[in-house]
């Protein structure tokens, strides 16, 4: 089966207000190094720019991409002011924003089209 080949979209979300939208911070950043999670059959350990500062962000890549180093060096979108959370012992600060895993299809970086500063706001 090729990729989005019998997908169906999903229903849109209920409504909400701008405000709400607002407190969503998407940012750019570049992946610098992606690392092996140990003890998870899923999760990758994420450095990533954002100009100003690094955060170390986990992502469910290593079942999504036969090589997840492969996105090391490339800039994508990630949700910055997300609550910090525990997962297997590490510390996750922030989350990569990508397209298709909600759907159930090989999920893909959101990315902006050509390079802009790190830290640059989305919306």
């Amino acid at each position: 089966m090729k990729q989005g080949e019998g997908f169906e979209v999903a229903p849109v979300k209920p409504q909400i207000s701008f405000d709400v939208l607002e407190k969503i911070d998407v940012r750019v950043g570049t992946i610098e190094l992606v690392e092996d999670v140990r003890g998870s059959n899923k999760l990758v350990r994420l450095t990533v720019n954002f100009g100003d500062h690094k955060r170390t962000i986990l992502a469910g890549l290593k079942q999504e991409r036969e090589n997840p180093r492969e996105i090391e060096g490339r800039q994508a979108l990630f949700v910055v002011n997300i609550a910090p959370k525990k997962i297997l012992g590490e510390i996750s600060e922030g989350m990569l924003f990508d397209v298709g895993y909600a759907d159930g299809i090989r999920p893909v970086l959101a990315v902006p089209e050509s390079n802009v500063p790190n830290g640059a706001r989305a919306g």
